[in-house]
């Protein structure tokens, strides 16, 4: 029988136009092994309104978007038997990267078909979904400041933190990570879920989406000289080689930082106030991933 598919496709996402899409999804899925539906998002919030209304109804809720679409998609469908597929129109990409979905549109199309279906493990951040990566400090603050600009991609967004890291300072951290105090000052704190923010660059080469723990990476201020070096480091898998960054995992983390600000879901930012708390739930989410994944 063939699977039931409803494409939910942003089309800002990313910059990138995204007319073709439905042309590409009629001719490279077979019908006889999916059945697709496509629609349109029109705002804020109307990709996971749409999934919502699809989940258990569909086999699959395909986010034809970044990051921020599959976070809206995948909020509305976690815990249901309905399966999340990704055909990735980010700027970084982060979570579809990691599971290995092909970043070309057609071979994405085609892989909902041949891919496998996983059960991911998501996590709440004081009661709200992220898949892939949340954050407070640095990251957090260059999402809000990368959120107004006009150009998008990864230049822009490494443009962006090159302007703002001269004066973005350290912040005082309490962490109870699964029941232990520790205290630190961080530059930014990142809970990763996968290994990577997006674009292959990875905060915590080891994390995965399938162990039943979060990675919470503990940034410490650098010196600005060596930027580009944490850039390599991340690039090549060895951000935790480096005495700058420490990584403890754990599955119910809070956090006590001085003053509210902002954070991230997913590269999202919003205003949070100082007190958080972040709980994962394993294997909460089905999802396509890519043959290569494992």
């Amino acid at each position: 029988m063939a699977r039931k598919a409803l494409f939910i496709i942003n089309p800002i996402s990313g910059g990138k136009k995204k007319d073709g899409v439905p042309g590409l999804i009629e001719k490279h899925l077979n019908a006889n092994e999916v059945k697709p539906v496509i629609v349109f998002t029109d705002g804020v919030s109307h990709a996971r309104q749409i999934a919502k209304e699809a989940a258990g109804k569909f086999d699959i809720v395909v986010a034809v978007g970044g990051d921020g679409t599959v976070n809206e998609v995948a909020s509305a469908i976690v815990g249901s038997d309905t399966a999340l597929g990704i055909v990735p129109f980010g700027s970084g990409n982060g979570l579809a990267r990691f599971l290995k979905v092909p970043m070309d549109t057609q071979k994405a199309i085609e892989s909902l078909v041949s891919g496998p279906i996983v059960a991911i493990d998501s996590a709440e951040l004081n009661g709200q979904p992220f898949f892939n990566m949340a954050g407070m400090g640095f990251d957090a603050h260059i999402s809000e400041v990368f959120s107004h600009t006009t150009k998008r991609g990864f230049f822009s967004y490494i443009k962006s933190s090159i302007e703002e890291i001269r004066s973005y300072k350290a912040q005082q951290y309490h962490l109870n990570i699964d029941g232990k105090d520790y205290d630190r000052e961080a530059f930014m704190l990142s809970f990763a879920n996968s290994s990577q923010y997006g674009n292959d660059a990875h905060i915590s080469p080891h994390a995965s989406v399938i162990d039943g723990l979060l990675d919470v990476c503990i940034i410490r201020k650098f010196p600005l000289w060596r930027f580009p070096e944490m850039g390599f480091r991340m690039l090549f898998k060895l951000a935790d080689k480096t005495k700058y960054v420490e990584i403890i995992r754990g599955r119910h983390i809070k956090v006590k930082r001085t003053a509210p600000g902002p954070i991230h879901l997913d590269g999202e930012p919003q205003m949070a106030g100082p007190d958080a708390e972040i709980v994962l739930y394993p294997h909460s989410l089905k999802v396509v991933v890519g043959k290569d994944f494992k």
